[in-house]
């Protein structure tokens, strides 16, 4: 019952990385793919059932071990100030309090305190640290259903995902407490104990009782908890593969978060997966936690880390100080995201701008790394790594071996440079909450795999089915191209109390619709290229329905129509706006005191480049997002004035008056890339309606 790294085989073939399976291709879609190296193990084969067991992986190496880690505050340091160390957990201490909180949670979940509803849930919303993991952990050994609560979701979804899953028990930080306790009562009347993890001063634990009193529901702190469990320590129940272990709410763009039912056998099936193709030494692999644990991608990076005994140092909850922390804990496995590459390759990019010889020198050696790596795929050098990258690598702690990257498409200047820069292994992953994170993932040493998703991870089928509406088709050249749909273990069987989006989740045959359009390579390798439903991912991970946010602005009255585009590389939205002629040539006048005729196609057209009335259009749009509720991320920043309206004729629009979004995409592609590298105007970016992005 011991999970660990399963390495490539030694003859792995960059050219056959993905398998069509034989007599597998049908009309309308292309054949199924496997994985080139793994195409018939099963997790089971691991002795893995549980996510218990998982733990057990880990307990197995040594309870001595260190597992969880943390920077001790400063003792009255005002404001709070960390140590410049870590204080670690071993995986016996930690497999004791995961015993001494199940015990006590089981119990009230037997004697009626808490719980009620169709499952044991418990919600948990705090920022990445060792406690989050620990009531995750006795969650696992005793048949408890964890739900994540977090900022991003909203107040309103909040509130919804608690009743919808019945919560009768929220464990929070201090910091969250407030915002629970507002909740509790009429909102969320089955809420009746709320357990804050932090140890409370005797003043604000007297003011919460008050408060959690007058709302009806218990105050209690973690400590007090492991203390009644310690108490009275209570066997696990037996829990099987295919119970419930965490309903994950993604948010939607419209309507309620959808609660993807994870379970043990499909959860452990992902961890399995991610042991496949690490080339790390499992006796010393060190992680950082900032990646949010309340999204599927975090937590199972730290659990696959947990089943092969490694160390999880959590960072100060501050990503202002993730460098420092980095230094501190000197991880050599570092996982990551789009948004997080990009910053280091401009904070580098601006190291090489340097003149004189330091700047010289990098930019030689980003050059013969990049050229090295390019032709060979190896990420080392024996000479510019000690002379020059050395530095670099010191920023985050010097030891980093390995890095993974997912949530978003990844710029492939970016994470070459990254990969370079570290002299570290890198791989991109591709998945979704529905299945655990995981469908596919690149070789580290295929120099062309950064900005792909990658092949079918072990255990996983993967095929394209058409999309006609689109013009995507199975037996398109040079790549086939289509929706891509998966099976395997790790993928979800249903939505919590959702039949209606289970049905257009899991077709008849059992294929998940992930909703990404995806093209397939001679190698065997997928890469996302559009999504069916024009909603698509910003590189800060926020989902965005396109042709929603077009609705919200197309009621403006100084608009004839309206194109959103995003870019799952850029943080926000652009777009292209067509005028209305009459109130355009008024907003013309109001902006530069010049005076127009609608029918003078010179003067309109030097209007719409005029950075003035490029300004006073963007305070309408502001006006009608606010007005329709968007989010910061939901708001346009940036627009290009179009006089000639989009038509059928023109090959714009679709008969049914539809954008054709990848022929609006290729002619206007260069201006959308001008927009980007024009930056957000400064109105935008001061102006009242500005969001997070």
């Amino acid at each position: 019952m011991v999970l660990k790294f399963v390495p490539y085989p030694p003859d792995a073939d960059l050219k056959r990385q993905g398998i069509a399976l034989p007599d597998s291709k049908r009309p309308g879609q292309t054949a199924v793919y496997a994985s080139a190296w793994w195409p018939s193990i099963q997790p089971t084969d691991y002795g893995v059932h549980v996510l218990a067991d998982v733990f057990e992986s880990g307990l197995s190496r040594g309870p001595q071990r260190a597992l969880l880690g943390s920077r001790p505050r400063i003792p009255h340091s005002s404001p709070a100030k960390l140590e410049r160390r870590y204080v670690w957990q071993s995986y016996g201490q930690v497999d004791a309090r995961r015993r001494d909180l199940g015990s006590a949670l089981y119990t009230l979940f037997r004697d009626g305190t808490l719980g009620g509803g169709d499952l044991p849930t418990i919600g948990v919303w705090m920022v990445n640290r060792s406690e989050w993991q620990i009531v995750d952990f006795a969650a696992h050994l005793y048949g408890l259903v964890s739900v994540a609560l977090y900022d991003t979701l909203g107040p309103d979804a909040v509130e919804y995902v608690i009743n919808h899953s019945e919560i009768t028990v929220v464990f929070a930080s201090e910091a969250h407490m407030p915002t629970v306790l507002n909740l509790a009562g009429q909102k969320c009347p089955k809420l009746r104990m709320i357990v804050c993890v932090d140890s409370l001063e005797p003043q604000a634990r007297n003011a919460l009782n008050a408060w959690g009193k007058e709302k009806g529901v218990k105050i209690v702190e973690l400590a007090e908890l492991e203390e009644q469990g310690r108490k009275a320590r209570v066997e696990p129940p037996k829990v099987v593969p295919e119970q419930v272990y965490s309903i994950c709410y993604t948010s939607g763009t419209t309507g309620n978060p959808k609660g993807a039912v994870l379970t043990h056998k499909s959860t452990v099936a992902a961890v399995s997966m991610w042991c496949h193709g690490v080339p790390l030494d499992e006796k010393d692999i060190t992680v950082i936690s900032y990646l949010p644990l309340a999204h599927i991608y975090g937590r199972i990076i730290e659990l696959f880390i947990t089943a092969v005994g490694g160390r999880i140092g959590y960072f100060s909850g501050d990503t202002q100080m993730l460098l420092d922390d980095l230094q501190i804990l000197r991880p050599n496995y570092l996982p990551t995201v789009p948004r997080v590459i990009n910053k280091i390759y401009a904070g580098i990019a601006n190291m090489a701008k340097q003149p004189g010889l330091k700047g010289a020198m990098l930019r030689t050696a980003i050059q013969a790394k990049l050229q090295r790596f390019h032709a060979t795929g190896d990420w080392t050098h024996p000479v510019w790594d000690r002379l020059v990258f050395r530095k670099v690598q010191q920023v985050a702690g010097g030891r980093i071996e390995g890095l993974a990257c997912g949530s978003a498409p990844v710029a492939k200047d970016a994470y070459d440079l990254m990969k370079v820069a570290f002299a570290a292994m890198g791989v991109e992953g591709y998945g979704m909450t529905e299945t655990n994170a995981t469908i596919t993932r690149t070789m580290p040493q295929d120099p062309e795999a950064s900005g792909i998703a990658g092949s079918p991870h072990a255990f996983n089928h993967v095929k394209l089915v058409d999309v006609p509406s689109m013009g995507y088709s199975a037996e398109d050249k040079p790549y086939p191209r289509g929706e891509l749909c998966v099976k395997g273990e790790n993928c979800i069987k249903e939505y919590y109390k959702d039949a209606e989006n289970t049905k257009k989740l899991i077709d008849e045959d059992g294929w998940l619709h992930t909703g990404d359009i995806a093209s397939v390579d001679e190698v065997g390798r997928f890469r996302i290229i559009d999504r069916v439903k024009n909603i698509m991912k910003l590189a800060q991970g926020e989902y965005v329905g396109l042709e929603r946010v077009e609705n919200c602005y197309s009621a403006c009255s100084l608009l004839q129509q309206v194109y959103v585009h995003g870019n799952s590389l850029r943080e926000y939205l652009v777009g292209i706006v067509i005028p209305e002629p009459a109130p355009f040539v008024e907003l013309v006048h109001r902006a530069t005191n010049e005076k127009i005729s609608p029918d003078d196609r010179a003067a309109m057209e030097r209007a719409a480049r005029d950075p003035r009335v490029v300004e006073r259009v963007l305070q309408e749009l502001d006006k009608e997002a606010k007005h329709n509720g968007l989010k910061g991320f939901e708001q346009i920043r940036n627009i290009h004035i179009e006089l000639d309206p989009f038509t059928v004729e023109n090959g714009l629009l679709t008969p049914t008056f539809k954008a054709r979004r990848a022929d609006v995409d290729k002619k206007y592609g260069p201006i959308f890339e001008g927009l980007y590298a024009a930056g957000i105007p400064a109105r935008s970016a001061k102006g009242k309606g500005k969001g997070k992005l």
